[in-house]
Parts: C-alpha cells; structure tokens; sequence
C-alpha cells in the first residue's frame, strides 16, 4: 500500500470516527433543549415549544447563511483547518451552554454554533478531493454511516448522563467530546493541500458555475439535496402525534415513538456502504433514481398504516431510500466538482441541507394543522416526485 492510499484511508478511519462523535455529541443535547429552556425561566408549555422552535431553527439559519464562506475559506486555507476551526469552536461554544442562566443567552450560543460548525461538511470535502473517485461513493457512502451511527447512539448517552447528573451535565460532556474530536484530527488527518489563488476563489457564485463543465448536474444537486431534507424533516414534527393516534392512548407512545424515529437511521447505517459501492459499479445516478422512486412509494402508505409495526416497516424502508440519496448526491458533486471548488460547492450543498430542515419542519407543521396528519404524506410524496423529476429530466449524470 502507497502512502497516497495509506493517508486517505487513515483519513477515512479518523473522520469516520470524528463525525460519529461529533453526531453523538449534537444528538445528545438535542432532546433535551426543550427541557433545559423549561430549567430557565417560568414558562407556559405555548412559550416552551415556541422557543423550542426559534432555538432550534436559529441553528439551521446560521448554518445555511455562513457555509458559502466557510467554503471559500475551505479552498483558500484547506479542509483540514476548518476541521479543526469547527471542532475547537464547537467544543468551546457546547460547553458554555451548560452554564448559561437565560433562554437568550441559549439562543445566542446557538446561533454562533450554527456559525462556527462544519465538521460533517469539510468531512465530506477533504475525503471528496484526497480518496480516488473511482471509490467515491463507496467513501461517501461509509463516511455518511458516522453522523448517522452517531445520531444513534447519542440520544442513548444524553438520557443516561441526563438522568443521573442532570441536563448541564450532558453540555459539558458533549463540549469535551468534541475537544478529543479536534486532538484526534490535529494528530492524525493528513491532507496534500495547494492553495487555490485568491483571484479564482473570490469570483461570484454566477462566475463560478460558469467555469463548470455540468453546472445543471451541480444545481440538480443541490436543489435536490434541499427537497430531501425537506421530506425528510416535514414528517418530524407529527410523528410522536400520529404514533399516539395509531396506539389510541397506550402508555409507551413515547418509547415507540422513538423507535420509530430511530429506524431509517438504523437502515441508512447498514445500507450506505453497499449502496456506495453498487454505485461505483453500476452508476450512482441509477441508485439515486432508485432511492427517490423507493421513496415516493413508501410515503403514500403511511397515510394508511393501522398498525405500528406498518408504521415501522415503512419508516425501515425509508432508512433504506435514504442510504441511496445523499451519499449518491456527494458522490455525483465529488465527480463533477474541480479540486478548487470542491470546499465551495459542498458548502453549498450544506446551505442546501440546512434550508431543508428549517423548511420542512414548518411545511409538516402548516399541512398537519390546517388538513390532518394523512396529507402531510402526500404532500411529502408530491415533494419525492418533483424531486425525481429533477434528476430524470435536469440532472443527468454522464458515468
């Protein structure tokens, strides 16, 4: 083995592991935000779930506005740096939150941890432009296993610390593992970078997909990536309520509910890597095609599902579509990206990404409200079909 393949599979090893923590880490403290805000002041449960809402939105609006800048940063100074600006910054920024005194000084951190991450995204970036494309999606497909695995097993860590040291406590040690994330990627990420020429990187976005020699595979992407996060998040909000209606009053709709939750990621975490190498073979446009089809048939059902374990095996299925799509989107922006635009266009893709789960959330809420839970399954399939329209007739990738 040549130290080129040595370094990128070091690489591979390393952020795999840097992104299960750092999604461990955020999924830990998520749960518990609307409980810590009830901790902070003398709230009604209408003021509780409102600032639930606004903190955790707040996230997504910073991270959406400052990735374009992070990328270019990315390109001019290299992903490894702005692996560790985000690892170092986050670590600082989640440990303060356990002592904060007031829901504003909460939602301030928020926001500047919206401003300041990017962990996931340069992940993404450094392995896009250092592991050979021809493994492309079977690296993007392993790396996306991390943040899922993580996301996992972190509500499981923040019940336990929660419940025994109580909710400030869960800060701290989220705020130190992300410390150890940042020591681990100081001493073991190695990156051959040459810096892009400030002249090339400080071109408009228009200039920039000008130079591209697919710009509509690109835009297709993105566009893409936005409306899955937005089928994705429009079902989050009434999940725990449709649960409740299925079960009619049991007494455990909130352990169900979160196996519920917790499926797709179990099926994503098994089905990513051998999607990511199916795609290498026979083309990952094709399984991207499949994911986004598999999808638009599987969310029609759950507006009819009697029982909970229909609800689960569809939810299963879901996980499974989802192991297709976006390992398949950072493998086509992988092969269709310049090494210096890579960090500008997968920042991008993260805007996209973030948009989608502010958007989706409100889409699923407004459509619950206003019409019941069933249509919020047809509306979340009308958004799959536009979705595979788009890579059909707009995105097509040359293999």
């Amino acid at each position: 083995m040549n130290r080129t393949t040595e370094n990128w599979r070091r690489n591979l090893y390393v952020l795999w592991f840097g992104t299960f923590m750092s999604g461990a880490a955020n999924s830990m403290i998520v749960p518990f935000i609307p409980l810590y805000i009830n901790e902070l002041g003398d709230f009604t449960t209408k003021q509780v779930t409102l600032w639930s809402g606004i903190i955790f939105s707040a996230t997504f609006l910073a991270m959406a506005v400052i990735s374009p800048f992070w990328g270019k940063m990315a390109d001019l100074k290299g992903r490894k740096l702005m692996l560790l600006r985000s690892a170092f910054s986050m670590s600082i920024v989640i440990f303060l939150m356990g002592f904060v005194t007031d829901v504003y000084q909460l939602f301030f951190l928020r926001v500047l941890l919206g401003l300041l991450s990017g962990f996931k995204s340069n992940s993404i970036a450094l392995m896009a432009t250092s592991a050979p494309k021809e493994h492309g999606g079977q690296v993007l497909g392993t790396l996306a296993t991390g943040s899922v695995a993580g996301g996992l097993i972190g509500p499981i860590m923040g019940g336990l610390i929660a419940e025994f040291f109580g909710y400030r406590t869960t800060f701290f040690c989220t705020g130190v593992i992300i410390f150890l994330v940042f020591i681990m990627t100081a001493l073991m990420v190695r990156e051959n970078f040459t810096p892009v020429q400030a002249n090339k990187v400080n071109i408009s976005i228009k200039a920039l997909f000008g130079q591209l020699q697919k710009p509509h595979v690109i835009l297709g992407m993105l566009l893409t990536t936005m409306v899955i996060q937005i089928t994705n998040n429009s079902i989050n909000p009434i999940l725990s309520l449709y649960v409740k209606q299925i079960l009619q009053g049991d007494t455990n709709v909130s352990l169900i509910s979160g196996i519920i939750a917790a499926l797709p990621g179990v099926a994503t975490l098994i089905a990513a890597p051998q999607f990511g190498k199916i795609g290498d073979r026979w083309g990952t446009q094709k399984i991207l095609m499949g994911g986004l089809l598999l999808s638009v048939l599987l969310f029609i059902p759950m507006a009819y599902v009697q029982s909970i374990w229909q609800l689960g095996v569809l939810r299963f299925f879901i996980g499974v579509s989802d192991a297709a799509l976006l390992p398949s989107i950072q493998a086509i922006l992988m092969k269709n990206s310049p090494p210096e635009a890579t960090g500008r266009i997968f920042s991008y893709n993260q805007t996209a990404q973030s948009s989608g789960n502010v958007v989706g959330p409100m889409v699923g809420s407004t459509i619950s409200g206003h019409f019941g839970f069933p249509i919020v399954f047809f509306a979340t399939s009308a958004f799959a079909l536009i979705n595979f329209l788009v890579v059909r007739f707009v995105a097509r990738e040359k293999e």
